[in-house]
């Protein structure tokens, strides 16, 4: 422990020194202080300068980390994954990702260990490791932290000098080099190093470092690569590093090479000391490790590092039984993307940069395969289109149209034959062979997993004929490159393929033929050229043809996000995040069997967003700016079609999704100009929703009004409600109601309510413990608001201080109609000085009183206070529901408040409620005893058979049916 704790002292004091020293040279005032120090260090220790600027060099985050805000350092978020050692005949044996690798199939080693010499090997002479592994199980991370340790002086210690080098930078070289020359065109501080010189062993103490083998043409036999001991002679970078594989080339350097599976074999056996496979995440442990990394430091407060916490404490449980997720996250890299998924759906901040998951999805193909090709097709005669093959382009045809095929027939698992039919079936040449044999060794296995759930949810005839089953490695990548694979066009037919290029072909010959016509014309009668004028409407009709095809994919689009079967599915957000932590719980036969796609259709929208077409032209997937105007011409109108029928909460909330996802803001406020109510009631709000929700409705022109916005139900707190405040400010009726608002949110409505933009006429805040104080905050804008009509402050927890609160200043606000304070804890006195100043005020007309403690007397004071006490006088008739009996009679009201008491009888206190019926019992056996008439006898019965019929229920702890009481 004593000697981690010692090297990491170490680190840091290096980290800080050199840190400190760029402070010092950044300094105008120390310029002669910065002069001395520099040319001392160059002077005196080049290899010092060669660490600080691999340090400097090797530190910079990628673009996609710093959408994480900046949290994570190298030092921080690194894990080592599991390094196993593997014999030479052992190396044709490829790991196909399992879950669980057995300690027995090789030794693990560290990377100090892999240059660690052997009794059977010279001394004299330097190692070379080849260290393979597939895509995304981490080797440009293990060689990242690898030259960061060796610059802080934490590892490798015995190699004076580190020399890294980008094969795919080698690869592009077409000038001859020396080996000294290509050190000093990369590193020129080294350009006279006496390590590189090949006198003496002094060669010993370098380690040379090849990061992606695989995209270097090397060619071992001695007919085609000669052989060179001189460190000054010019030569091919590929023969340079030939040469120094072959230890003709300062034998006593070590050199580290990393590469794929595919190109084990271009360095023969002979010249390589040690085979070391990256392994990845091989047990839920590393796996906890790296997130728990991830997640814990990027929480900024108490509460996010509770809920921090908690999510690690979900996916180490999902982790643990051995479920789909812990097969993709054995490699490295879907952590990352399970890490940013979480990210995205959890801590999502207004003040960061906006992200999207389809930007999310996308970066994570960028990190993999930017910039990738397939493979380089060698000779001079090879078409220029092989050697610019891209890697992605090639997974969107095939991976890709297998994802589409899976979403179309709502399959997610495939068989062997199924594979072997979609991907690759219909090669011809050698060259495709190769192709597809590489892609296959290598990238196959990033996208496809085997099954590891049991298959006794398929259908029977699958089980029985086909063996082990393929499933994407997380469900929403397919879903992902469906949508890609559409959006490119690759899903045309090869009729409208052809035709496309037979379109191009003569759009570019009617020119050249054009300009003869032309000229001919003069001389020859123009019948004889209509034929000319015939072909020149071939490319049109094909644009025609095209541009209806952009109208199927706007169609798809909309189709698939408001299907009917998936209309009372979770969100799409709430099923993302179940497929990361799992569901805890039972889980209903038709969760188990059906997997909706709706995802799909959200990110063909996202797809077309400019950052996301940016990103994807770097991949070599290129999507024109005129096909995405053509689906969004076309997206606008059958959304605006679908959104005018009735949609369930699921569906508005993915809708709200799709409309943030494509980054819009035209499209989004012409789709909003068709909304005039958005109920989200019962769905589950998180800070991302109200932040989507927020978002696009900040799209909307100034002028834009919501009729309604009900988010009853929703779980929102004060930071949400924050969050929505910009929205709120369009509309009319505010539902807020059943959710955890304290005292604390009115400040946030009593702004909104001050606000001379807000246009809030009714607020809605039923069983929210805003309690007294928060009424208070609530009734400080009373005076400069003049929009608000109804205000409902229905079981809030207000009390008799709170209610003479509210009866002093009403007179404040004249444009109030309605109050409800139902079902508080006001007792008889603070309730008559509430109903006199309802009375005296110019607007109101109802106050709502019932459930609360008011005696018998106090009731009967309520309705007799509520009538005027005489014709001339100034105050008003004004309603008042305080019991559904007003003295003898029926209250005219008593058909709401059995109703209300119907529908809240699920979340309200059921022995109060009890006690309240009983009380409603009583009036009502009273008041039928006082009448003589037949008739309001048996109108009397028939309220007590629904009073009754409502407490048999509550005694019972059963909810009501549904259907009312009929007035």
């Amino acid at each position: 422990m004593s000697a981690s704790l010692q090297r990491h002292l170490n680190h840091l004091f290096i980290v800080w020194k050199w840190k400190r020293r760029a402070d010092v040279c950044l300094c105008p005032g120390a310029a002669l202080y910065c002069k001395r120090v520099c040319s001392t260090t160059i002077e005196a220790d080049p290899t010092e300068i060669h660490r600080r600027k691999l340090f400097l060099w090797f530190s910079h985050l990628p673009q996609e980390e710093k959408q994480f805000g900046g949290y994570f350092s190298p030092e921080t978020m690194h894990v080592d994954p599991l390094i196993l050692e593997r014999k030479p005949e052992e190396r044709a044996g490829l790991l196909s990702t399992p879950v669980k690798i057995q300690a027995s199939s090789g030794s693990a080693l560290t990377v100090e260990q892999l240059f660690e010499i052997n009794e059977d090997q010279h001394h004299d002479r330097g190692l070379n490791v080849l260290l393979y592994g597939a895509v995304g199980t981490g080797k440009s991370t293990v060689v990242r932290k690898l030259v960061l340790d060796w610059c802080a002086g934490t590892t490798l210690t015995n190699f004076k000098l580190l020399i890294p080098f980008s094969c795919e930078d080698l690869g592009e070289l077409t000038k001859v080099a020396s080996l000294r020359d290509l050190v000093s065109r990369k590193y020129l501080h080294l350009k006279k190093t006496p390590l590189l010189s090949g006198e003496g062993n002094q060669a010993k103490d370098v380690l040379f470092l090849f990061n992606g083998m695989e995209k270097m043409k090397l060619d071992f036999r001695i007919g085609s690569t000669e052989l060179c001991s001189d460190p000054n002679e010019a030569l091919p970078s590929g023969a340079v590093v030939v040469n120094l594989l072959r230890k003709y080339l300062l034998p006593e350097a070590s050199v580290l090479v990393t590469t794929r599976l595919s190109a084990l074999d271009r360095i023969p056996p002979k010249y390589v000391s040690r085979y070391a496979q990256i392994c990845g995440f091989n047990d839920p442990n590393r796996q906890r490790a790296y997130f728990t990394s991830r997640l814990l430091q990027q929480s900024g407060g108490s509460v996010q590092a509770h809920d921090a916490q908690a999510l690690v404490e979900l996916l180490y449980l999902n982790l643990q039984r051995e479920s789909q997720l812990a097969a993709a996250c054995f490699l490295p890299s879907y952590c990352w993307l399970t890490c940013a998924t979480l990210h995205f759906l959890h801590f999502t901040d207004a003040k960061a940069p906006i992200r999207t998951l389809t930007g999310i999805y996308t970066s994570f193909l960028r990190l993999n395969f930017g910039g990738e090709v397939l493979s380089k097709a060698t000779g001079a005669s090879a078409p220029k289109q092989d050697i610019h093959s891209s890697l992605m382009l090639y997974v969107v045809r095939t991976v890709g149209k297998l994802a589409y095929e899976g979403v179309a027939y709502k399959r997610t698992s495939f068989s062997e034959q199924e594979l072997e039919q979609w991907i690759g079936g219909k090669t011809k040449t050698d060259e495709e062979l190769r192709q597809l044999a590489v892609f296959r060794t290598d990238v196959l296995d990033f996208f496809l997993a085997p099954c590891v759930e049991s298959c006794k949810h398929l259908p029977a005839e699958l089980c029985e004929h086909d063996g082990r089953r393929y499933v994407f490695a997380v469900p929403a990548m397919q879903e992902y490159l469906a949508a890609l694979y559409v959006v490119l066009g690759e899903n045309k037919s090869a009729l409208e393929k052809l035709t496309k290029q037979v379109s191009v072909a003569i759009g570019q010959a009617t020119e050249d033929v054009s300009a003869i016509v032309n000229i001919f014309s003069k001389f020859i009668p123009l019948r004889i050229f209509a034929v000319f004028n015939l072909i020149k409407l071939f490319p049109k009709l094909y644009e025609k043809i095209s541009t209806r095809n952009k109208g199927n994919i706007a169609r798809t689009m909309a189709a698939e996000l408001f299907r009917k079967e998936d209309s009372y599915n979770e969100d799409v957000l709430d099923q993302m995040e179940q497929n990361l932590l799992g569901v805890h719980g039972p889980q209903s036969k038709q969760q188990m069997e059906a997997q909706p796609f709706e995802l799909y259709p959200i990110f063909m929208g996202g797809l077309l967003h400019y950052g996301n077409r940016v990103l994807l032209q770097h991949l070599g997937c290129n999507i024109q700016s005129d096909t995405v105007a053509q689906i969004t011409r076309a997206l606008r109108k059958y959304l605006v079609r679908e959104i005018n029928k009735p949609q369930p909460p699921e569906e508005l909330m993915d809708l709200l999704v799709l409309l943030y996802e494509f980054q819009n803001p035209r499209l989004t406020a012409e789709v909003l100009a068709s909304i005039r109510t958005i109920r989200l009631h019962n769905i589950r709000m998180t800070a991302l929703k109200c932040f989507v929700l927020s978002s696009v409705l900040s799209c909307a022109p100034p002028s834009y009004q919501l009729e309604e916005l009900d988010l009853s139900s929703c779980l929102l707190t004060r930071d949400m409600l924050q969050m929505l405040s910009p929205a709120f400010r369009h509309t009319r009726n505010l539902n807020l109601q059943f959710n955890s608002l304290g005292p604390d949110s009115c400040i946030l409505l009593r702004d909104l309510l001050k606000d001379s933009k807000s246009c809030v006429s009714v607020l809605q805040l039923c069983d929210n413990r805003i309690l007294d104080s928060g009424a208070c905050l609530l009734l400080e804008a009373l005076p400069e608001n003049q929009s608000l009509r109804h205000l409902s402050l229905m079981h809030t927890g207000l009390e008799d201080q709170g209610a003479l609160e509210l009866a002093e200043r009403l007179q404040q606000h004249t444009g109030l109609q309605e109050l409800n304070v139902a079902y508080n804890n006001i007792g008889d006195n603070a309730a008559l000085a509430l109903v006199d100043a309802c009375r005296e005020h110019p607007s109101i007309d109802t106050v709502h009183l019932y459930l609360n403690p008011l005696s018998d007397v106090g009731k009967q004071s309520l309705y007799v206070r509520g009538i005027p006490k005489s014709h001339g006088g100034s105050g008003r008739r004004v309603r008042v529901l305080a019991s559904v009996t007003e003295g003898s009679d029926l209250s005219e009201d008593w058909h709401p408040i059995l109703s209300v008491i119907r529908e809240n009888v699920s979340s309200w206190d059921r022995e109060r409620l009890k006690q309240q019926l009983k009380v409603f019992l009583r009036d009502l056996e009273w008041g039928r005893q006082q009448q003589q008439s037949l008739l309001k006898k048996l109108h009397f019965r028939r309220v007590e058979k629904g009073v009754r019929q409502t407490l048999r229920m509550l005694e019972k702890d059963t909810p009501p049916p549904s259907a009312s009481v009929n007035k």
